[in-house]
């Protein structure tokens, strides 16, 4: 299952989480656990005309919690809330029934695809986009 779930793009975006951080003055601030596996990000946006301005975060957690926090943290600003939310719920979906539509919004969720059999990494993929979207309406993103 390791080499499958935690490939070279996977590993290649969890790196850079180590370069992600929090931001100073966010309009939104969430935190979300997983009691399962004891993942937890924190994600701060802001938003700017309608758009998601700026994301930060932090994640302790799992490769897939880490990459999936960094494509958000480099997809998400400029986004409307419609947009994001399209996305979050789109990649759920890819993650259960059609792992080959992962990538249809944002490319570099096909990189999620091999999570679809292993329904127990379902939730460390979605657990930043969970966190996103609790953000946008904390922030008061329209829905």
């Amino acid at each position: 299952m390791r080499d499958e779930l935690y490939h070279q793009a996977i590993l290649e975006l969890a790196r850079k989480a180590r370069e992600a951080s929090r931001l100073e003055a966010p309009q939104a601030s969430v935190t979300v656990d997983n009691p399962l596996c004891g993942d937890r990000i924190t994600l701060d946006l802001s938003l700017r005309d309608g758009r998601v301005g700026e994301v930060g975060h932090k994640v302790r957690g799992c490769l897939l919690c880490q990459a999936a926090a960094v494509v958000i943290g480099e997809r998400a600003p400029g986004g409307t809330a419609d947009e994001l939310r399209a996305v979050a719920r789109d990649l759920g979906e890819a993650i259960v029934k059609t792992p080959d539509a992962a990538g249809k919004r944002w490319p570099e969720l096909a990189a999620f695809a091999p999570v679809h059999p292993h329904k127990s990494r379902h939730e460390c993929v979605m657990l930043p986009f969970e966190a996103l979207t609790r953000a946008l309406d904390q922030a008061g993103g329209a829905s």
